[in-house]
């Protein structure tokens, strides 16, 4: 019986294509071995280095792949993209305008998405000693940082993303459903793991509050996605906050909430940040000691 070929009988088995072999499922290696094997032949008279035949059988099967990813971002995003702009364009600008005058370092925690973020002043003071990176504007839904995620985190390096928008779900007729709200959630989290390969993405639970509650059903079905992301996404996490913001009853602690009923209060913050700290202690260790193992 003929031996099994697999990608190491053309590549070194802890080069980076080998690896890549792993993570493939076997009708496509099945396409590249096939390419390799044609490449291989070849190589073998002299007419195609071994490395380029290598890289040019891969880049062959990976570049319509990748297409198709940027095609199918572009269909998710084209029915947000006008209004998100005409929203939040100076919003945006006015981040651009802040990455010239701070410089971050480079192991910051980056912070992006609704009010609750932008209104977290006490944020440096709250994750020390972890450094930080603060990016919210009032009023931002999952379908507007679909579009601008790419320009709010891509000027920047960071240990980790952290991101909580409490919008989209409200109770209105025009709510986005849990499907939306999962696919911009993955696109969003594509955008940072395309930008930084292996840090970590934390995606925080939509707090229950009173102005919202009747919406609260709805709320925790998009939690339950979001949590279902973190689950299935390498390099994800899911913050679970909703429990501690709700009394025995089943209903939202008013003292947690400024008068709007809608915003964390400093007893809120207070919470929400030992809640968010207790997490990334969790999981950034053993991102530390897995990148000193590799």
């Amino acid at each position: 019986m003929a031996e099994k070929e697999c990608i190491c009988d053309f590549v070194p088995f802890k080069s980076p294509l080998a690896k890549l072999h792993r993570n493939l499922d076997s009708p496509s290696m099945k396409s590249i071995l096939n390419l390799l094997k044609s490449f291989k032949y070849l190589s073998q008279f002299g007419r195609l280095p071994r490395a380029i035949s290598t890289a040019f059988a891969f880049g062959i099967f990976l570049y319509p792949s990748i297409s198709q990813a940027q095609n199918d971002s572009a269909q998710l995003l084209a029915p947000y993209r006008e209004a998100a702009q005409k929203k939040w364009t100076k919003a945006i600008d006015a981040f651009d305008d802040l990455n010239k005058k701070e410089i971050d370092p480079s192991d910051a925690i980056m912070f992006i998405g609704s009010s609750s973020i932008r209104r977290w002043e006490t944020m440096a003071k709250d994750m020390a000693p972890y450094p930080t990176i603060r990016r919210g504007y009032g009023g931002a839904k999952f379908t507007d940082m679909g579009v601008f995620v790419k320009r709010i985190v891509t000027p920047h390096r960071y240990r980790a993303l952290v991101m909580f928008i409490g919008n989209g779900v409200t109770g209105d007729p025009k709510d986005h459903t849990p499907d939306q709200i999962e696919a911009l959630t993955r696109h969003i989290v594509s955008v940072s793991q395309g930008h930084q390969t292996k840090t970590p993405v934390f995606l925080i639970e939509i707090t229950p509050c009173q102005k919202r509650f009747k919406a609260w059903p709805k709320i925790r079905a998009v939690n339950s996605r979001l949590r279902e992301i973190a689950l299935s996404t390498p390099h994800t996490y899911f913050i679970p906050t909703a429990s501690n913001y709700l009394k025995p009853d089943g209903t939202p602690r008013s003292e947690l909430f400024v008068e709007d009923q809608l915003h964390l209060s400093e007893a809120g913050y207070r919470l929400w940040a030992k809640l968010i700290f207790r997490r990334l202690e969790d999981v950034l260790p053993s991102q530390i000691e897995e990148n000193i193992d590799k």
